[in-house]
């Protein structure tokens, strides 16, 4: 009898197992991600080993694509040289790594302007209410879809220098 409860616990949790959705979280044993180069008009995004191409993305921008992000809600991204300094496995843009705004070089600039920098600045995916969102859509972010977001979550690490070009 413990036997065929045994064999009948083992059916039920392999059969549980199999209708799980996919996990998000990717491992990825290629080469090293030394440098991403974001180019914005083009909305391509590079992810480098040294001078080899690892992988293209294409992307949307913050509401208002053109021009340096400044001052909080302008709905720009960012332009200048950064480096991706956190992981949000909870986004509930499905997955995101943080890039590094405001800089010193952005903090002044805004404080010039007498207004805030911002700051919570992603690359991310779209999450479950953005899966087929208008051009252009978030506040300054760079945004992929779920699944590009799952190669690049498990390709970059922190601290990899990220370059934003107009």
């Amino acid at each position: 009898m413990r036997f065929f409860k045994l064999i009948f616990m083992m059916a039920l949790l392999a059969t549980i197992a199999a209708c799980s959705p996919p996990s998000k979280f990717r491992t990825y044993d290629g080469p090293e991600v030394t440098r991403i180069w974001v180019y914005k008009e083009r909305r391509e995004m590079f992810l480098m080993h040294n001078d080899t191409i690892l992988k293209k993305y294409d992307f949307d921008l913050g509401f208002a694509p053109v021009g340096d992000k400044k001052i909080e809600g302008d709905g720009k991204t960012p332009e200048g040289n950064y480096l991706i300094d956190r992981r949000n496995p909870n986004s509930r843009f499905h997955l995101s790594i943080g890039i590094n705004y405001p800089n010193a070089e952005d903090r002044l600039e805004a404080f010039k302007l007498g207004e805030k920098p911002g700051g919570d600045i992603f690359i991310h995916g779209r999450g479950p209410n953005f899966k087929s969102p208008e051009a252009d859509w978030t506040w300054g972010c760079i945004a992929v879809t779920d699944r590009e977001m799952e190669e690049i979550y498990a390709m970059v690490p922190n601290g990899t220098p990220i370059t934003i070009l107009p």
